[in-house]
This record gives C-alpha cells, structure tokens and sequence, in this order.
C-alpha cells in the first residue's frame, strides 16, 4: 500500500468535473441551480456555487470537453496519420523522392522509434541548431535554449539524444515517460503520458541542468481537455490548483502532497513512476554530486504548467538543496494553473528563494487565455510579444479570457496577417525563419479559429531570436551564485 500523506498534505476542498458523466440537461441545469451537489458530473466539497459567471464558465468548459471527447479517436487517427505520412515523404526525400522509391521498389519505412523520426510539431519547425549569436551571459540565453528544448521535447527520446548530444554538444540525461492521472478523482488515465527530457550544458563559465516537460500533443483530446478544465484542489496556505496538471506531476488525490511516495508497494501498481517525485530526485543526485551545478525548468503549453507547479511543490516541501540551485522557471504559452492566493504563494516563495521566474507569451496564443481567469489567475512577469517581435513586460497578455467579443476580432485580423506574413518570412530574415507547408495549414485553419497558430512553438522561437527584449530596461538573467 501507498505511504499515507499527513492531513496537512490533502486539500481541504475540491470541484472535480467528469465531462463524460454529463448530460445536456445536468450541464445547463448547473446555470439554474447553485447546489452543485445534485449534479451527476460534479464531486464537490462544496454545497453551493454562488457566482453565476462561475457556473457559466463550467458550463462552457464542460461543452468544450465533451466536444473534444468525442472526437478523441477521429483526433488520434488523423493524428497518426498525417504524421506518419509526414515522416513517409521526409525520410524518401519527399512526394517525387517517394514516388521514385516506390518505382525502384526500395520504399523506406518511418520507424518510429529513431533518431529521425518527427512529431507533427516538430513539422511545423525544424530548426535544430540553437542561435550562435546568443551565448551564456546574454540576457536571452536561458529562454533561447529553453524553448529550442521545448519544441524538442514533442520528438522521441532518440531525437532528443542525437540533438542534445550530437548538434548542441551537450550531455543528455534522459527522457523520460511518467505516470498520469486523470482528470476524475476515482482512476489513472492509464498510460503513462507525461514526458521529461533532461540534459546538462557545461562549460568553462557555467553548469546548468536543464529540465523540459514536454507540452499539449496536437491530436491529444485528453491534453486539450486538460487546458480548459475548471476542476482543482484547494491546499491550506497555498490556494487552489488546477487538479489535471497536479496530476499530470503524479501528485495523486491519494496521496496529495506527500513528501514521500512508495513506488514499488502502489496498489495498483504503475508501470512508470510520478513525475514530480522521479524528477525531484534525479536532481538531487545531480546536484550532490556536481556542487557547482544549478538547473532551470522549462515547459511550452501544457509543459509550461507542469514547470512552474515544479517549484511550487519543491517550496512546500521546503526542498532546501534544489532551492538553492534553482536558477529559474521558463514558460511558454503557458495556460493557467491555480487561483490568485496560488499565485500570491508562488511569488512569495520565488523572492524569497530567488529564483527567476519568465511567461512568455507570443501575440495571439490562446493558451495562455484559458482556463478562464475566472477562478483561475496568471502570476509573475509576464514577457509578451506581438505579432513583429516586439517585447514589452506586462501584468497580463492583451484579450486575457480567449472568449472575448473584442479580442476574436483582433485575433482573425491578425490571423491573416499572421497568413501573409508567413510568405515573407524567408526573405525578410533568412533560411532559418523559412514556413514550412504543415505551419501553413495551421495558420489557414488558424483563420477560423484564431490562437492555434499563435500557439506553435515556431512563433516563440523566432520571439526569443528576432525580439526587441534586449533593448528593454529589463534582464532576466543573474548568477545566482552571487545572491547569497
């Protein structure tokens, strides 16, 4: 049996919602009737939910998730195949290198398992080599490598090995697969679907350990429900915390916030283990045994929530080693994890320990817009980017709820701005900045439902590389060996 938590590691109250359990009937009763209790799809600690703004918002987001569930196998399919066809062409040299093959009757077939081997993200940018122009020392260095690691992280760890190793010349660590929960309170989503990959980049000034959660695969209905889903978990002196992404960092509603997990004695027993404890202590045996080491974490999307509840957990647990080597949190288009007394929590414990901690947002993203700031709160400094590259630090991106009357205007507008652009980004800034053709149907699909785009990690790249942050009065950047 697991290890049981003391009281002060569970939460104190919850609102988990179970789409699938929800019938049109119960989903827009919720709109009439305050007591949630009476509801099929809602466990509750709660008798009543007063805010009918709140209740429309679970209304909203319930739709939109029993929407993306029942295209959960059509996504995955399409998925499945437009990658692998994707890869089919790539790996014979395209469509007329594929149809010479085939006439010679010497077809190569994708293995999905190698080094070459893309995901659809890693489609839509290809670039492998990290900006020579920004080196250690440079305010943009950390977030540059971070996000070049975030955009890897789609790909299979035998990518990941050859990049790390092979182009940047640095030490790979692992990847790694780690167990999650689902959403619901009773059961394990039954796979283990959160990915880690690790490295360290050494050199004669610095020693970093880098650590990237991979984010929302695209053909993932399960990801994108996590996005939009209201449920969450209120732990006292902390806050409330989006329960998908807790779980998604193995923080099980069994075990809460333990300190300790038995991995060997879970009944049922997992075939990988939780994120948050696996990762915690790799870092600690790295860290004992490299005294000058420090480590970043990192995560785009879904990987950017699962980076910053990180810290969050380590400043509970009061893990006082990997505080003090903590150099800093990079997000990108990163949705929203907790609710304001969360955030007030994590702002509290980044200055204290300092460590830095950077959200990036490129123009558009729809992300970062949800889940709804209704209950939900962004925290930290925001680094935003519009649609030139331009950077300006700001409390909260423009349009913060993606369901804006005003903001979709402006999102399709620039959607198609965004369209044209794409063919003159080859000859305004070089070979590197060239779109490919799965970017390009992103952004035609982009015109109708507008923040897709925005959201794919070649924007946040291209931000890091061809932004105007370096001219701000702004330096995300210090030596944290210097701060004691």
């Amino acid at each position: 049996m697991e290890a049981k938590p003391s009281k002060k590691d569970l939460y104190t109250s919850y609102l988990l919602i179970n789409p699938k359990e929800a019938s049109l009937f119960d989903i827009f009763s919720v709109l009439f009737s305050r007591n949630v209790k009476k509801r099929k799809f809602i466990e509750s600690s709660l008798e009543e939910l007063e805010s009918f703004l709140y209740r429309l918002l679970i209304v909203i987001s319930v739709l939109i998730q029993k929407f993306l569930l029942k295209l959960s196998m059509p996504m995955a399919m399409i998925g499945r195949t437009i990658v692998f066809l994707l890869n089919l062409f790539y790996i014979n040299g395209g469509f007329f290198g594929l149809i010479r093959n085939i006439m010679q009757v010497r077809v190569v077939i994708p293995d999905k398992k190698a080094a070459t081997y893309l995901s659809f993200v890693g489609f839509t940018d290809t670039r492998m080599e990290l900006d020579i122009n920004i080196k250690y020392g440079n305010a943009m260095y950390y977030p540059a490598l971070s996000i070049m690691a975030c955009k890897a992280a789609y790909n299979n760890a035998a990518y990941n090995q050859a990049l790390i190793e092979g182009q940047w010349k640095m030490e790979f660590l692992g990847y790694k697969d780690y167990w999650n929960g689902i959403r619901l309170p009773l059961d394990f989503l039954g796979r283990a679907d959160t990915q880690v990959v690790m490295f360290r980049d050494k050199s004669v000034d610095h020693d970093t350990i880098v650590v990237c959660f991979r984010g929302t695969q695209p053909f993932n209905s399960e990801d994108w429900c996590s996005d939009v889903d209201l449920s969450w978990y209120e732990f006292p002196h902390i806050g409330k915390v989006h329960s998908g992404f807790l779980k998604a960092l193995g923080m099980q509603n069994n075990v809460g916030w333990a300190q300790q997990v038995d991995h060997d004695s879970a009944h049922p027993p997992r075939p990988a283990p939780l994120a948050y404890y696996d990762i915690r202590d790799t870092l600690r045996d790295l860290l004992q045994k490299n005294p000058e080491a420090k480590f970043i974490v990192t995560g785009h999307s879904l990987g950017g929530a699962l980076a910053i509840l990180f810290p969050g957990i380590l400043f509970y647990h009061d893990e006082e080693l990997l505080l003090e080597r903590m150099e800093g949190v990079y997000t990108f288009g990163q949705p929203r994890v907790g609710d304001e007394a969360f955030g007030q929590f994590m702002e509290e414990n980044f200055r204290k320990n300092r460590i830095e901690y950077f959200r990036y947002v490129y123009c558009n993203d729809m992300v970062p817009r949800i889940p709804s700031d209704g209950l939900f709160k962004h925290f930290g400094t925001c680094v935003y980017y519009n649609s030139q590259y331009q950077a300006s630090i700001v409390e909260e991106e423009p349009y913060k709820n993606y369901l804006s009357i005003w903001g979709s205007i402006d999102m399709r507008r620039n959607a198609i701005y965004e369209l044209i652009r794409s063919f003159i980004m080859l000859t305004k800034y070089g070979a590197d900045y060239k779109e490919g053709w799965p970017l390009f149907f992103i952004r035609i699909f982009g015109l109708m439902i507008p923040g897709i785009p925005a959201h794919c990690a070649q924007d946040y790249v291209n931000s890091t590389r061809l932004g105007s942050l370096r001219h701000l009065h702004f330096h995300p950047f210090h030596h944290k060996k210097n701060r004691s």
